[in-house]
């Protein structure tokens, strides 16, 4: 509630922020200000603990994050921890935690996540995937491509034809919770969607990969969804299979951590917010758990407001509560 509104104390005359962390108050000495002026207004001076005259701590430490966030997309070179902190007047370790609070990823993760992208933009525009390596701030080709199928998910030079060489296998078949779709890249499971209707499952896939050759699965192919349908009638079989995971630094993150959850249990966003280290992130993991792909794979099912609602569900409510009730009998 910090900007909310304002408490003064008569005893004292001074007036604080609802976070101040002096001791508590007798209330009948206690006093409420929509703001600081109102507080001011009636004679009470500011805290010198919790500064409420002045931007809240998160305020600050949000535009320290920010700035660092611009020195890093303009630096050639990905800057040591000890530099970055350096910089704002930090000690290493504080400023690492705060940063990892606030954006969800370190400062390594994020350089990484932001030359990722700049990568991805150059191999759209350059006239050659060497052009675009060297203007994505790469010294050398060699160290672009120890990394590059972990930052495309394909060849620098098939990701630059719009993922026209990827070849991606896929079969819809029938489960307990209607048709369910599932795609296999060269590197592991790279959709399962579940649904109503068929053709709108394959469209999907399209639009995921719109340039990819997609090819109906075999005979082979169908043991895979086989395995999968297996999953979602009896979820504590697990799913032992590579998967071809695509997202942002930050997603991955959330899906890791969703991945962890016991089958039979569930965790509230505020829970993986704070299990990735980034407690403030909250609208953040439940955007990353809408994104994801891979259903019941990356069991984004098992979470669950922190009331212990169900809350919204790509595939649908009714399949999310099913799918918990099913886990939770197995358990």
């Amino acid at each position: 509630m910090d900007g909310q509104f304002y408490y003064s104390v008569a005893t004292t005359g001074i007036y604080c922020r609802p976070s101040c962390p002096s001791r508590t108050a007798n209330p009948k000495n206690v006093s409420f200000h929509e703001s600081v002026a109102d507080a001011e207004a009636a004679g009470f001076r500011a805290c010198k603990r919790c500064k409420p005259d002045q931007p809240s701590a998160e305020l600050q430490n949000a535009a320290i994050v920010a700035r660092v966030c611009r020195l890093i997309e303009q630096a050639e070179e990905i800057p040591p921890l000890n530099e970055l902190a350096k910089t704002v007047g930090l000690s290493p370790g504080y400023f690492h935690r705060m940063f990892k609070s606030i954006t969800g990823v370190t400062p390594k993760g994020y350089a990484a996540a932001h030359r990722a992208g700049k990568v991805r933009d150059e191999l759209k525009r350059s006239d050659t995937v060497t052009s675009a390596i060297y203007d994505a701030g790469f010294n050398s080709s060699g160290r672009f491509y120890e990394n590059s199928d972990e930052m495309l998910g394909m060849t620098p030079t098939d990701y630059r034809a719009g993922g026209a060489n990827a070849e991606i296998r896929f079969a819809v078949g029938e489960c307990s919770l209607g048709s369910i779709l599932v795609a296999k890249s060269e590197k592991g499971v790279c959709a399962i969607l579940l649904g109503d209707d068929p053709d709108m499952l394959v469209r999907d896939l399209q639009d995921r990969f719109p340039r990819a050759r997609l090819t109906g699965g075999n005979a082979e192919f169908e043991n895979l969804v086989a395995r999968v349908v297996g999953l979602i009638e009896a979820p504590r079989l697990g799913l032992d299979l590579p998967l071809d995971v695509r997202g942002t630094a930050f997603q991955q993150r959330v899906w890791a951590a969703l991945r962890e959850i016991p089958a039979g249990t569930t965790a509230t966003y505020a829970d993986i917010a704070r299990k990735i280290g980034a407690p403030t992130s909250v609208r953040a993991v439940a955007g990353a758990c809408a994104a994801n792909a891979l259903a019941v794979a990356i069991p984004c099912h098992r979470v669950v407001k922190s009331d212990g609602a169900l809350s919204g569900y790509r595939w649908g409510v009714e399949r999310k509560r099913a799918l918990i009730d099913r886990e939770a009998a197995a358990a």
